[in-house]
């Protein structure tokens, strides 16, 4: 059962109660992220996500971390280029020291200079194991061609530079100013009551009342182009992406479901084709990035430097064969089947139904339930996706970047992509 609940300065609490579950999921989002900094706060939310489990005015990490352990619990956060979550699992029982801890986490966490200082060096650690793994860092050239001029292209964590230079003054006032309330949702699933969780978190959470005036966020444009990256590697990796649609779009449906029978599933046609038949790439797949106002859909694979062409040339003859070719009913209908199917087993998490409660509290200010996903997944005809895709795909809006060992220029990709 769904509840919710608008405190006076306007944080918004959502529950849903699950009678047979054992636990209680909650979190507390920010609708705030990495697209949100200007130049000099690159991958301050991030950082500032890691610093807020360092301790508070009652408690030291440690303290922190005991506490967590001695019930048995979890808590973790993430930064996204969109938000910021903080969130933890305990037994139902334990859920009043769950909301005291998040809450005290989240309003009184003190930042401590030395702390910072230690933590700086752990996020550039992390910066430079991203960049140590080519398959997610290609990822992050290619968002930052494809959306460039635009904070949502740049990576979430931020540069050594930027990282380097933050600071606890830094920190506070960004908190000041992007951690309002009207940008707050304090989500939970489980088994619990609503009102008694209300009555735990309010009190603490009523006392936030940042009022600054928040930057407005401005939707990207799509870049087009063809880069090669030459790197001393043993693998090629190539990416290439396209015009997508945003977490709002009525399209949405259509597109999951296309990148579905594209490429993310075992028996797609990519995965098929390139891995299957003719053993060419041990990972390739498609994929979707939604945001508010922006999506892009993508495919990625790992080739060695002498598969290149042939492996470009089997991606576009499915693309061209998706734009101009009926998908089978069996196909689409199994298709159907696979989206659904992983979001009712998803179902059984109490932390995929809180992530669930918060994302659509923010996008579409109210609970969506399973079933009138299901009814639009259902909807969805195979000219739905066909027409969708005419819309999105040409062969002069397709952006590509291989890394790696990499001995042909940018021209080959775009005139092989061409050929559409």
């Amino acid at each position: 059962m769904y509840q919710k609940t608008v405190l006076r300065n306007g944080i918004r609490i959502v529950t849903e109660k699950i009678p047979f579950a054992h636990s209680v999921s909650t979190g507390i989002w920010v609708n705030a992220g990495s697209r949100d900094e200007n130049p000099l706060e690159r991958g301050i939310t991030h950082f500032i996500e890691h610093m807020l489990f360092k301790g508070t005015k009652r408690r030291s990490a440690l303290d922190i971390a005991k506490e967590f352990d001695s019930v048995g619990g979890f808590a973790n956060a993430f930064t996204s280029k969109e938000h910021v979550c903080f969130h933890a699992k305990v037994l139902a029982a334990h859920l009043p020291l769950l909301t005291d801890l998040l809450s005290d986490l989240f309003l009184q966490s003190v930042f401590d200079p030395a702390e910072i200082e230690r933590e700086q060096s752990v996020i550039v650690q992390e910066i430079r194991m991203v960049e140590d793994t080519p398959d997610e860092f290609i990822h992050v050239l290619f968002q930052e061609d494809f959306w460039k001029k635009n904070p949502l292209g740049l990576p979430i964590y931020g540069t050594v530079q930027t990282v380097e230079k933050l600071g606890r003054t830094e920190m506070l006032d960004f908190i000041t100013g992007r951690f309002n309330p009207e940008r707050i949702i304090v989500a939970a699933a489980g088994n619990l009551d609503h009102q008694n969780f209300v009555d735990l978190i309010a009190p603490s959470m009523e006392t936030l009342n940042n009022s600054t005036l928040l930057p407005e966020r401005f939707a990207p444009d799509s870049h087009f182009f063809s880069r090669v990256v030459k790197k001393e590697l043993e693998q090629v990796h190539l990416v290439l992406g396209m015009r997508g649609t945003s977490q709002l779009d009525e399209a949405r449906f259509a597109s999951h479901l296309l990148n579905v029978i594209l490429g993310s599933s075992m028996s797609s046609r990519l995965f098929q084709e390139i891995r299957e038949k003719r053993g060419l790439a041990y990972s390739v797949y498609s994929f979707c990035h939604s945001h508010e106002d922006s999506g892009m859909l993508g495919i990625y694979a790992g080739i060695s430097p002498e598969n290149i062409q042939e492996v470009l040339q089997l991606i576009n003859e499915q693309l061209c064969t998706l734009a101009q070719d009926p998908i089978p009913e069996a196909e689409l209908n199994s298709a159907k089947e696979y989206i659904k199917g992983n979001m009712y087993i998803n179902a059984e998490n109490n932390d995929y139904r809180m992530n669930r409660l918060a994302k659509n509290e923010f996008l579409f200010g109210r609970y969506v339930s399973f079933e009138e996903v299901e009814k639009k997944i259902n909807m969805v005809t195979t000219e739905d996706i066909r027409a969708w895709f005419r819309c999105i795909y040409s062969p002069d809006k397709m952006a590509s970047m291989l890394y790696g060992p990499v001995e042909i220029g940018p021209e080959i990709p775009e005139k092989i992509l061409r050929q559409g």
